[in-house]
């Protein structure tokens, strides 16, 4: 049966989020879980582009892509995003961003992968005076956007991210297109960042990582970063390194001012390149182990203010039956979801209706890609609180 941990509460299903710990145990897994992948993608041809591709609840974990992406900015055992609106010095900050970009990592669980959200889910969660507000602007391609604002801290956040996963035969591989912005608005500083590619592979030896390189960059103070994260080896020598190395430079003179060595999931280290000296830049424990989940604000309230197309609230039933490993009610409710979709969409086409995002104004380009601004400058308070 579905524990008090998860957090449900009258058809809410809030889980332990993503953190080294791994937050979802592997046990929800299903057994013989390599033989299972080969046989999904036995039809499936090579470069082929998996977004809509449907995965069964078995493959499922018990949450929206959307409560993932939210995870990697309220989840955390140190308030890093805080301390970047509070340095001293331009150098300062910018070294504080860059420790916060690193802490959006999070280990996934090989062989599992979130629900692909439906066109305008969200997800609403408070943590502290962060609000943060994600919303599902596009279902194919699918397109995620992301505000957060912290009035106290002058704090904001506008993400757009599109996730590509292709298939390779012995992997798949997800490119997250678009980019995520955080503004120091105290400062009038903006910092622009991408995020590392996800590798799952399945030969030779079973594994998801993140790879590929990362660019942080500052135009107001003339400073950037290139990081480039690595997984272990193609025969998995090393053990699972998951190492992050670069370095953090004057965009101006070119000049590297500290090198970037260490582990996402461990210690990474700053070395200043004229003094020697080698400081933590950011400790993986103290940021994203032992986790708190999302709680319902009020219980007497209960369900009251949660939207109804709140991830935590669509998914509900799917998720309960993937942890209580009734894979056929789950299969049953994910189909309903699915279905209604598809019906809503006849009927917008009927109409000749387009969707239009709530809370975000999109648009396309072949030169920018994808891009969302938000329709408000703040975000309230959300009924889904997570507790420093």
């Amino acid at each position: 049966m579905v524990s008090e941990e998860t957090g449900e509460e009258r058809g809410v299903l809030l889980t332990p989020p993503l953190s080294l710990e791994g937050g979802l145990s592997a046990e929800h897994r299903a057994p013989n879980i390599i033989h299972r992948i080969l046989s999904l993608f036995s039809n499936v041809r090579p470069g082929s582009d998996l977004t809509r591709f449907q995965l069964p609840p078995m493959f499922n974990m018990p949450k929206s892509q959307l409560q993932c992406y939210g995870e990697a900015v309220y989840c955390t055992g140190e308030d890093i995003l805080s301390r970047c609106a509070r340095g001293k010095t331009s150098l300062d900050r910018f070294k504080d961003v860059v420790a916060w970009s690193i802490s959006t990592t999070r280990p996934v669980i090989f062989g599992l992968a979130p629900f692909n959200p439906i066109l305008g889910e969200t997800h609403h969660v408070s943590r502290g005076t962060l609000n943060v507000l994600i919303e599902q602007v596009s279902h194919h391609p699918p397109v995620t956007a992301l505000h957060a604002t912290d009035e106290k801290e002058n704090v904001e956040l506008i993400w757009c991210q599109n996730p590509i996963p292709r298939y390779h035969g012995t992997s798949v591989e997800a490119v997250v297109h678009g980019k995520r912005l955080l503004k120091l608005l105290n400062f009038g500083e903006i910092y622009e960042m991408n995020t590392p590619k996800l590798l799952m592979r399945f030969f030779p030896v079973p594994g998801a990582d993140w790879v590929g390189n990362v660019r942080i960059q500052c135009k107001d103070s003339g400073f950037e970063a290139d990081l480039y994260y690595k997984g272990p080896s193609f025969l998995g020598f090393g053990g699972n390194s998951r190492s992050v190395k670069g370095k953090i430079f004057n965009s101006t003179s070119l000049k590297t001012v500290y090198e970037v060595d260490g582990h996402w999931d461990r210690i990474v280290t700053l070395k200043d390149v004229d003094s020697g000296k080698i400081s933590t830049l950011y400790d993986a424990k103290e940021a994203i182990s032992k986790l708190k989940t999302p709680i319902l604000e009020n219980k007497k309230v209960l369900v009251q203010g949660v939207l109804p197309s709140e991830s935590a609230l669509v998914w509900s039933e799917v998720g309960k039956g993937i942890l209580n490993k009734e894979w056929e009610k789950a299969r049953e409710a994910k189909r309903n979801i699915e279905e209604k979709e598809r019906k809503l969409g006849r009927e917008r086409n009927s109409k000749g209706e387009s969707w239009v995002p709530k809370h975000f104004t999109v648009s396309c380009t072949k030169d920018s890609g994808w891009e969302c601004f938000p329709k408000h400058q703040s975000i309230p308070t959300a009924p889904i609180i997570v507790f420093p």
